[in-house]
């Protein structure tokens, strides 16, 4: 194992000294996105007064730095009230497109940190997403090798 990240402790245990999450500049975020950051920095704040107390301290490091990272999203969080016009895909918005074999995907446009695909949500700055935005009922986007119609913006 590479020794570059890992540090002794006092009585010899050997722990990994984490380096930062990379932090993005884009940073809308949704009021759902928001509080699920804040209930994220809540928990990691415990489970670090936890893993102090077991003064377990690769798990300190592992934390200290998710803390560092969410902290850091959280003063930089820009959050964006769900949109009230559905004329137009926006960020906050939910977009279902049409593709051309018939199958039909609904998404949530939010933040990064928000973002699952998996569950329906992108990210704003995703490609699909880019797409997407401005575009209104009964546009065409390309969608991989393929086209798809927008057929329906709601909130």
């Amino acid at each position: 194992m590479s020794r570059a990240f890992v540090r002794e402790a006092e009585g010899g245990e050997a722990f990994e000294d984490l380096p930062d999450r990379s932090i993005s500049p884009h940073h809308l975020v949704t009021p759902a996105g928001l509080a699920r950051m804040d209930a994220e920095i809540e928990s990691l704040e415990k489970r670090l007064r936890d893993a102090q107390v077991r003064d377990d301290k690769a798990e300190v490091a592992r934390l200290s730095r998710d803390l560092r990272y969410w902290s850091a999203r959280r003063v930089s969080a820009e959050v964006v009230p769900p949109p009230t016009d559905t004329s137009h895909v926006r960020f906050g918005a939910e977009v279902t497109f049409e593709r051309e074999d018939g199958r039909r995907q609904t998404y949530r446009i939010v933040g990064e940190d928000e973002a699952d695909p998996a569950k329906g949500s992108l990210s704003y700055v995703s490609p699909l997403a880019q797409a997407l935005m401005g575009k209104e009922v009964g546009d065409t986007i390309t969608v991989g090798q393929g086209q798809a119609e927008i057929v329906s913006i709601t909130t």
